[in-house]
């Protein structure tokens, strides 16, 4: 099993469509609050289709939440487009915790400073500043999942 973790999401249908994604791979959605919609949102639901009541959501009230309700010894891997490391040099392990930000600025410079190490991004062409918050993380998960399932 893997963890996505979408650090204070804006975009109700992103949200929608990663719940598939995590549904579709067997992995925990956390979303960590202040949320930019309701989890009641029309949109959200839409883009989750009719899957969303079986995805397992789990929502926190801060990062400082989150973290104090993990395991002291899980894995963390923090996706920004401000470090040269690339996903696919990760080895992921069962359990890993693929984290995300906001759409409009993407996670906080202290805690990409505090996870330097930790940190990876999917290379692309220099004339675009980033992707998708869906297609991101479905990029990344499939590589884990990719590498979990070679490892049986």
């Amino acid at each position: 099993m893997l963890n996505v973790v979408l650090f204070e999401p804006e975009i109700p249908p992103n949200t929608g469509n990663i719940g598939r994604l995590c549904l579709a791979t067997g992995s925990v959605l956390h979303l960590i609050e202040p949320l930019g919609f309701s989890l009641d949102d029309k949109l959200l639901k839409r883009a989750g289709l009719d899957y969303w009541h079986q995805v397992q959501v789990r929502r926190w009230g801060s990062w400082e939440v989150f973290l104090a309700g993990q395991r002291e010894e899980a894995r963390y891997w923090f996706l920004t487009t401000k470090t040269e490391a690339a996903y696919w040099d990760i080895e992921f392990e069962a359990g890993d915790y693929l984290v995300f930000g906001r759409e409009t600025r993407g996670l906080p410079a202290a805690l990409l400073e505090a996870n330097a190490g930790r940190c990876a991004t999917i290379p692309m062409e220099p004339q675009t500043r980033s992707l998708n918050l869906a297609t991101s993380v479905g990029i990344v998960l499939f590589e884990a999942v990719r590498q979990l399932s070679r490892r049986g």
